[in-house]
């Protein structure tokens, strides 16, 4: 089953901050204009497919409840879990045990670490026997964080902060846990990071894998600084994937989930292109729907079932658009002689610029027909044609150009 519960600790107290957290929460820190740091942690979260967002608050939680109670994030719920004492950042956890699913991400408030995060849900999937899988990041000096040892892919131990300074492991405060792990919290106040995290590395039931990718802390007034100047007007690059004939089989008006058959290479290319650091984009004519043939509705099902198949190998698609309308159209209210969503028009293009902060100059559009090419070409940004074979050696040279741009070696 497809993770979709994103949980986020965002009680604490930001103590290193001084007089910048006393009257607002860590996470709250302004960024740019009206948005705050957890505005840029959530968009992160929820472009992943997570869509049940729980944030568990603690030290002045008035403001978390003021800015996010009731509120959804394209498509993603939000709730805030208030503990009623201190309880440490397991006890927020176990504070919220009723409403927590069997399996969820758990991400630290004042952090961004910007990698795929279906990568690390799937490697869950895939090991029924493990309680939980953290994201480690690689630092030259571990001192400010703590190190990890790993062995084998499992997490052994853990170093406290200050001890030996040089390159290490660290946890970067990202992690998909199952329900089980708070058997391990047995009483509180309880930290998740120097109690739960031990117990379960002693025990060999805790996967650990190293990413590369943007990372930032804003513990301190100086990395909030840095997070400021790195995060505003941030864009990144885009791959916009035609559907039909590209990424699954055109068995002609695809719209029922037992059809969805991938194209060879789709699924690692959609995977390849998560880790490089690109949004992934379905931009797709969907003429059967002013046909008659479909509805809007078999679209959506069709989408989440990719969505899904995606998410078990460890990938996802940032969002999908389609257009409906056809100048022939059955269905008058999808009749239209020359609609701008409709390709080789750009409009579907067009309307993810206005959503997504992409860095159009380094985006790729990759289709089968000529109408895709046009489309491409009409919003300025590069064209790759594909009609057969393994989809991923057709893209492979400019997914691995877009992952040297955003500073990853491995993809």
């Amino acid at each position: 089953m497809m993770t979709r519960q994103a949980v986020i600790l965002v009680g604490g107290k930001g103590t290193r901050l001084g007089a910048l957290a006393s009257t607002t929460p860590k996470p709250l820190m302004p960024i740019s204009g009206d948005a705050v740091f957890l505005d840029v942690l959530l968009l992160e979260i929820v472009r992943h497919g997570f869509d049940d967002i729980l944030l568990l608050a603690g030290h002045l939680h008035e403001k978390m409840l003021e800015r996010y109670r009731g509120r959804s994030i394209r498509g993603a719920s939000l709730r805030v879990v208030v503990e009623s004492a201190p309880a440490g950042t397991a006890g927020a956890l176990k504070n919220a045990a009723p409403l927590l699913d069997s399996v969820f991400l758990l991400a630290n408030g004042d952090t961004l670490f910007d990698i795929n995060l279906r990568r690390l849900s799937a490697r869950l999937e895939k090991n029924p026997d493990i309680l939980g899988a953290l994201a480690l990041r690689r630092e030259s000096d571990a001192t400010r964080y703590g190190s990890v040892r790993l062995q084998d892919g499992y997490i052994v131990a853990f170093r406290e902060k200050g001890g030996r300074a040089g390159p290490a492991s660290i946890n970067a405060g990202l992690g998909v846990f199952r329900r089980e792990i708070l058997t391990l919290i047995e009483e509180t106040p309880c930290s998740i990071e120097l109690e739960v995290y031990p117990r379960l590395a002693a025990a060999r039931a805790m996967l650990g894998e190293e990413f590369e990718g943007y990372f930032i802390d804003i513990g301190t007034p100086e990395s909030l600084d840095k997070a400021r100047r790195d995060l505003a007007g941030r864009r990144r690059p885009a791959f916009f994937f035609d559907r039909d004939g590209v990424l699954n089989r055109d068995a002609g008006y695809c719209h029922r989930v037992e059809d969805l058959e991938w194209i060879p290479g789709a699924v690692e290319t959609i995977r390849r292109v998560n880790e490089s650091g690109a949004f992934t984009f379905v931009v797709s004519n969907q003429a059967g729907i002013a046909r008659g043939l479909f509805r809007e509705s078999d679209v959506d099902r069709f989408h989440a079932a990719m969505s899904a198949q995606l998410a078990s190998a460890g990938a996802h698609i940032d969002a999908f658009y389609f257009c409906p309308y056809h100048p022939d159209a059955v269905v008058a209210e999808w009749r239209h002689p020359n609609h701008p969503d409709r390709k080789p028009n750009p409009g579907l293009i067009e309307r993810a610029r206005a959503e997504w902060p992409i860095d159009s100059a380094a985006s790729f559009l990759v289709g089968d027909k000529a109408s895709d090419m046009e489309a491409a070409r009409r919003a300025g940004i590069r064209g790759l044609s594909f009609t057969d074979g393994d989809l991923y050696e057709s893209t492979r040279s400019a997914i691995e150009h877009v992952a040297v741009l955003r500073g990853r070696t491995h993809t």
